[in-house]
């Protein structure tokens, strides 16, 4: 669910990097056992102007 994710930009993407480091091989992996749509989740990031990198498994800036 996405309303359980912090709404401030840079917490967000402070929190999915932290568990995608210690716990998630992948996004998709994070959304499916958080129950997150992939879709809307990767709406949001590029509304704050970031994006998914998979070399890296974390959220990055555009």
């Amino acid at each position: 669910m996405l309303s359980d994710l912090p709404r401030d930009p840079n917490m967000l993407v402070s929190y999915l990097n932290t568990l995608l480091r210690d716990y998630y091989s992948s996004l998709d992996e994070l959304c499916e056992e958080k129950d997150i749509s992939a879709e809307e989740l990767n709406r949001l990031l590029g509304d704050i102007r970031c994006r998914y990198d998979s070399a890296t498994n974390s959220i990055r800036p555009v």
